[in-house]
């Protein structure tokens, strides 16, 4: 860590001019971080972001000891581009950066998945770099029948996740369609205009990762929520946008649970002993790389 700095932990989310100047510890959703690093005798001041005054924000980072980010890939039509470039400039200068933009490569985009489906949370998944692949490799698997997963490489809050499965048709090939961060109705399309839509997925060097359909996923997914290589709590939620009417329970609302939550505790063992050592192997990540939170 940067010695000669102030010693402050500077806390990044995305706003505009006006929340960044009416910015406090106290009136955000991050406050109880800002609590929670105070208790521990650790200053923290909030950054807030945007590309209109990046300059300011490049300024407040050069004067901290870490940076704690919580930016979306995906929000408000921007994405992390900019933001990216910034983070690894300031880490270059001294100040500790969680997470660094190199780690959210390896280990914070849906290509995680291709580059670990041999470990045990891993499945048939696939990765496309481009329509052409797209296409032909789509076309073939869901000739099997089945309803697979479409996900773009960076996204949050459900866009750009699809479920696909293929439709019985006499002539053009058709399939039914679903968007994770959508509630409703699935569509029935041509296939070729569902492919039309993941286009912009390729652009500055996306990708697409194809996965099989869960059908399990009406019983709700768990999430690990993790502390470097610690597991720090657990949610239990229903993702509702990949699930028919008919599948909803009542009480979709996402359950938090502290780590030692005796349902969990088989899921803490893999994934603090095998999964994320493993996953560290396969990424060639250092324990100290891993994201604070």
């Amino acid at each position: 860590m940067n010695t000669a700095a102030s010693g402050k932990i500077a806390i990044v989310w995305r706003g505009d001019r006006t929340t960044r100047r009416e910015a406090t510890p106290r009136n955000n959703r991050f406050h109880r971080i800002f609590e929670e690093l105070a208790a521990l005798g650790i200053e923290a001041e909030p950054a807030v972001y945007d590309e209109t005054f990046a300059d300011a924000v490049r300024a407040q980072l050069l004067q901290a000891n870490g940076v704690l980010v919580w930016v979306n890939p995906l929000q408000d039509g921007k994405t992390r581009h900019f933001l990216d470039a910034l983070l690894r400039e300031a880490a270059s200068h001294g100040p500790w950066v969680s997470a660094h933009p190199d780690t959210i490569l390896k280990m914070g985009t849906k290509e995680v998945l291709v580059r670990t489906r041999h470990l045990g949370w891993g499945s048939d998944t696939q990765l496309y770099v481009s329509m052409a692949q797209l296409r032909e490799a789509l076309t073939a698997r869901l000739v099997a029948g089945a309803a697979r997963v479409l996900k773009q490489n960076r996204g949050n809050d459900g866009q750009g996740v699809w479920k696909v499965e293929p439709v019985a048709s006499g002539g053009v090939p058709m399939v039914r369609i679903a968007e994770a961060a959508k509630e409703g109705p699935a569509e029935e399309v041509p296939l070729d205009a569902f492919i039309a839509r993941c286009e912009p997925y390729f652009e500055r060097g996306g990708t697409i990762i194809d996965q099989p359909f869960q059908e399990r996923l009406g019983d709700g997914l768990i999430r690990c929520y993790m502390a470097a290589d610690r597991v720090a709590g657990f949610a239990h939620q229903y993702p509702k946008g990949l699930l028919p009417p008919s599948s909803i329970r009542p009480h979709t609302k996402k359950r938090m649970y502290p780590p030692d939550a005796e349902p969990f505790q088989r899921l803490r063992t893999l994934m603090e002993n095998e999964w994320t050592p493993q996953m560290m192997a396969a990424l060639a990540l250092k324990a100290v790389e891993l994201p604070i939170i």
